[in-house]
């Protein structure tokens, strides 16, 4: 709502081409399962920002929510970073971090919405209108994310997910 009263262009998911993007300063993604290819990328003129709900480098990928829930992890929390040609793998320009509460463990995929709505999308919020005050007043962060900490699970929604890792948790107990 607030973009389109300020006559923000917005380009539907699935529909984001480079002959749809217009010339811009900066180019944003949230919590987004669209890749953003190179030329569109190339558009604005300070780059991409997206948000991405982990602690990035950690979680990479589709189901970061449900993955730090299913690896009991006591802890998550939001990434906004500038968007390169990985996925997930741009520079790190602002993160928070909220605990996981130990119930959720029993249900992680009700717990993973439950967690998006109530902390990680509030907190991307948070977290963009700070990186866009910073970018109005001149300030880019970048910092590159420690390759040593990294992990990219795999969609929780395709059948036979495969982790030859996880096989040693029991998640029917939890």
């Amino acid at each position: 709502m607030g973009a389109e009263q300020r006559k923000v262009t917005i380009i539907p998911a699935g529909t984001l081409t480079a002959d749809k993007m217009p010339e811009c300063d900066l180019g944003i993604t949230a919590h987004s399962f669209d890749y953003i290819g190179k030329k569109t990328r190339y558009i604005p003129k300070l780059g991409w920002l997206g948000y991405h709900p982990s602690l990035l480098p950690r979680h990479r990928g589709r189901s970061s929510i449900e993955w730090a829930i299913r690896m009991n992890e006591p802890i998550t929390g939001g990434t906004v970073f500038w968007l390169n040609a990985g996925i997930d793998r741009g520079d790190i320009a602002y993160q928070d971090w909220c605990w996981i509460p130990p119930d959720y463990y029993l249900e992680p995929s009700n717990s993973a919405v439950k967690l998006w709505r109530d902390e990680l999308c509030p907190m991307g919020l948070k977290l963009f209108e700070t990186a866009l005050k910073d970018v109005l007043n001149g300030v880019i962060k970048r910092k590159p994310q420690d390759r040593r900490f990294s992990t990219f699970e795999p969609n929780t929604n395709v059948k036979d997910i495969y982790r030859p890792d996880l096989l040693m948790i029991d998640y029917e107990t939890r």
